[in-house]
């Protein structure tokens, strides 16, 4: 126990405390008249009680006596070093007298007592603005903000710090990005026919312009599987005699079309693993229609009879094969003025082609921090465990077609133990569609 507190007997130390808490909660509920007459007790008993000290420099500072509480405060604090409300009243009295380097190591310690402490780590940020250390103060304003839940609604008291510590991380961000882009130039030049997507990315990141989206599966994760957004190409040599039949692609699928929506069914309908509550008005609709040749693995006969150009073009195509669950191959029509909401599907093991057929003007689509307009007859490649959704603004239905095929990064033997592993899964629930869901 601490030489002040020692001075009191533990009846007269509880008592003291006793009547600082009613004092305080009536304060807070705005009862001051009330609480005054507690509090003149306290301060009769025990004048040198540490948390009497507390509240009479609390009135020095308000009276702007700040070198009077610091004095009172610095005893206080040594009787209570773990006290939330001393070692803030402290922090605050040093700054008020221009001791600002003291304040913060005050505010150091109440970090220490809770780290994460929204308020404790503005204080802090602010201090190191005024001690001219703005580098340091961007981020601790980071960190503040990194603290603070999306949506919420902050408390008045914070609404002006947390507005003012966006402005600084962002000059901030503003300034090393201008001070990055000078350092690399040089280097970027020489390098100037590599592919530096990957880089310029990594930066963006760096400076808070790109979010981290990770590969989130609703079922199953392989690891160790590279987390791209929009695949190369390259690796899907197949795509160019798929890109050379759009046009009769497309004819096929209008030929369908001129039947009317009739000839569609809903993309969502119940489906087991799907939240039903996320896709909302989606649900058993036709505003996202499909016209599936292959869908979860089951086969449509009569709609591949009607697609012969089409199956012609998919002849190279290598799917995604685990029974009950792949391969999908179907047209999505997305109609006017919808959206798909953000989603991601249930493995990381397939990727998702997409040939887009009919676009109007209004379309796009998102992969996690990349968006892209689809291009008729311009195929892309993407990992749909990573969130992504799909919009049309547009005056007319949106019309793609959807494909599914392995990751290319999976060999022969992990491709065969994955399709195994998930049908004893489906087994062992009664169900084969775990690993099913939507592909945009």
């Amino acid at each position: 126990m601490s030489t002040e507190l020692a001075a009191y007997a533990p009846v007269l130390d509880m008592r003291v405390r006793a009547l600082v808490v009613q004092a305080r909660q009536l304060l807070e509920r705005g009862k001051a008249r009330e609480a005054e007459p507690l509090l003149r007790q306290a301060e009769r008993e025990a004048p040198r009680h540490p948390l009497v000290m507390n509240l009479v420099a609390a009135r020095l500072l308000a009276r702007g006596k700040p070198a009077e509480a610091v004095a009172l405060l610095e005893q206080a604090a040594r009787a209570e070093p773990r006290d939330h409300e001393v070692l803030h009243n402290l922090m605050r009295a040093l700054d008020a007298e221009g001791r600002a380097e003291e304040a913060l190591e005050v505010c150091e310690r109440l970090l220490a007592l809770n780290p994460r402490s929204v308020s404790g780590l503005l204080a802090k940020a602010s201090l190191q603005e005024r001690l001219f250390r703005p580098r340091d103060a961007a981020m601790t304003y980071r960190t503040a903000l990194q603290l603070v839940p999306p949506g919420i609604v902050a408390p008045p008291e914070l609404a002006a710090p947390l507005d003012h510590a966006r402005r600084a991380v962002e000059a901030n961000d503003r300034a090393l990005e201008d001070y990055i882009a000078e350092g690399l130039g040089r280097l970027r030049d020489r390098f100037g026919d590599e592919p530096l997507s990957r880089f310029d990315q990594c930066v963006d990141i760096l400076l808070q312009k790109r979010r981290i989206f990770r590969q989130q599966p609703t079922f199953l994760f392989f690891p160790e599987l590279p987390a791209i957004e929009f695949y190369d190409r390259k690796l899907f040599p197949w795509l160019d005699r798929l890109e050379a039949a759009a046009d009769d692609i497309r004819n096929e699928l209008v030929a369908v079309l001129s039947e009317g929506s009739g000839v569609l069914e809903p993309y969502v309908a119940d489906q087991a693993g799907m939240s039903m509550e996320q896709w909302g008005a989606l649900n058993n609709s036709r505003r996202w229609g499909v016209y599936p040749l292959w869908r979860e693995g089951r086969a449509y006969p009569d709609h591949i009879a009607r697609c012969p150009k089409t199956m012609q073009a998919l002849a190279d195509w290598p799917p995604w094969d685990i029974p009950e669950n792949g391969p999908t191959a179907l047209f999505s029509i997305l109609d006017a003025k919808t959206r798909i909401p953000p989603h991601t599907g249930p493995v990381n093991t397939r990727l998702v082609v997409h040939l887009p057929l009919i676009v109007p003007p209004g379309c796009g689509f998102r992969v996690g921090g990349q968006q892209r307009e689809w291009q008729p007859g311009k195929a892309f490649v993407f990992d749909d465990s990573i969130n992504h959704e799909a919009w049309n603004e547009g005056e007319l239905p949106r019309a793609v077609l959807i494909l599914d095929t392995w990751s290319p990064y999976l060999t022969e033997a992990e491709r065969a133990l994955t399709r195994a592993l998930t049908e004893r899964v489906g087994e062992w629930y009664g169900t084969m569609s775990n690993s099913r869901g939507n592909q945009g």
